[in-house]
């Protein structure tokens, strides 16, 4: 099924894919499976394909990735702990911006980042633990935006300006710089439901829908609109469980 040595045009239509989509770097073909990875995201790709006319094959060995990605695995043999594949090379490039954006944020990207950056940054004032902090949270809107594809889940609002970095457990109450730069441990809202989630006066059921606070006005209701629940993970449902028990509203103001 898979052509080995890959042709000239399957290595080209490879290399392609994995390129423009932040995998740059080849590590070589093994039995017509070529592998790449990336300077700035975790773990190896492959890619194959049966003939210059497909299907096309990707393998993923990032455990964070393959737990994530929404995609049908398919029964071949090959590399990596999960295998996928596409009739067509426009479907595989429809799934891969999706493969960097976990590998760039799974499991510990933000965290990884965020120690690189303030190595040698003083934290002595409360000047600058701010200043340490407002990279932090600078790290952690990035990988948000990455991870939410830079898109309200809720609303679909796209407009960057309007979009807030939402954490399920606020910053000050994370134990470590890890919880706070986790993004399980966060949402990518828009300006108003940030606020209402943010005060309490929403959260979120395990299966993604709002609940209101009886606190919240019925004008402010209206306002609140959406058109899809959230698609959580169990790491998000976890850390909602304690904001519905320890943040949100239940009485009425």
């Amino acid at each position: 099924m898979i052509e080995a040595p890959q042709t000239f045009v399957v290595s080209v239509e490879c290399e392609k894919a994995a390129s423009q989509n932040g995998y740059r770097r080849s590590l070589g073909e093994q039995e017509g499976w070529a592998s790449y990875d990336s300077t700035t995201a975790k773990g190896t790709i492959h890619l194959a394909a049966a003939g210059d006319s497909g299907p096309w094959f990707l393998a993923l060995d990032h455990p964070g990735v393959v737990e994530e990605l929404e995609c049908p695995r398919a029964k071949v043999p090959g590399p990596g702990l999960a295998r996928y594949a596409f009739e067509s090379l426009t479907e595989l490039y429809s799934v891969m911006p999706r493969v960097y954006a976990l590998a760039l944020t799974l499991p510990e990207g933000p965290l990884e980042d965020f120690l690189e950056k303030t190595r040698n940054l003083p934290r002595t004032t409360e000047a600058e633990r701010l200043a340490v902090q407002r990279i932090g949270q600078g790290i952690f809107r990035d990988g948000l935006l990455f991870y939410w594809k830079f898109s309200c889940p809720l609303t679909g609002i796209t407009d960057e300006a309007l979009l807030r970095a939402s954490h399920i457990v606020p910053w000050k109450d994370c134990p470590d710089d890890a919880e706070r730069l986790n993004v399980h441990n966060g949402l990518l809202l828009s300006a108003l439901w940030d606020a209402a989630f943010d005060k309490g006066l929403v959260t979120f059921g395990d299966d993604g829908c709002p609940l209101f606070s009886p606190a919240l006005s019925v004008p402010a209701r209206n306002e609140l609109r959406w058109r899809a629940p959230i698609s959580l993970t169990e790491q998000h449902l976890k850390r909602l469980a304690r904001h519905r028990e320890r943040y949100f509203k239940k009485d009425p103001a």
